[in-house]
């Protein structure tokens, strides 16, 4: 059995747990050197939140293994394809890879997920240059 193999079979298990727990049944697992630091599976209904995705658990959980932000060395596996708000955190901890089994038409990150019936209005106020002014020093003395 390949690494690849081995991390999407340990996804769907997770998936299977999902779904006895009567989440969304979505697995998932982070991969580093070929092995997996760490797994997770939906937990919206369990945490009464939103944010309790998968994709979201299982990073929190090899940043806390690896004990670091940055997940540069490692790959990210799913069964579903990571929706925007997933994808921005694998990015934001540079997942050097992202493998899914299936499409999301309906909440994958390839953009349609981004226009909610839900959402009345997004504006930008873009008049604040304190904001602006503050972010730019913040990020320079970074640097």
């Amino acid at each position: 059995m390949t690494d690849q193999t081995r991390a999407f079979y340990e996804c769907t298990r997770l998936a299977e747990m999902a779904a006895q727990a009567d989440e969304v049944p979505i697995g998932v697992v982070m991969v580093k050197d070929g092995k997996i630091i760490s797994g997770a599976h939906n937990e919206t209904e369990k945490q009464s939140n939103f944010l309790a995705h998968a994709e979201m658990i299982a990073i929190k959980r090899a940043t806390k293994f690896l004990n670091t932000k940055y997940l540069n060395d490692c790959e990210l596996y799913s069964t579903l394809e990571p929706c925007p708000m997933c994808m921005a955190a694998a990015r934001l901890s540079r997942i050097k890879s992202i493998f899914y089994l299936i499409s999301s038409d309906k909440f994958g990150a390839d953009g349609k997920a981004l226009y909610s019936t839900h959402l009345q209005k997004i504006e930008n106020h873009s008049e604040s240059d304190k904001i602006l002014n503050l972010l730019r020093s913040f990020f320079e003395k970074k640097r």
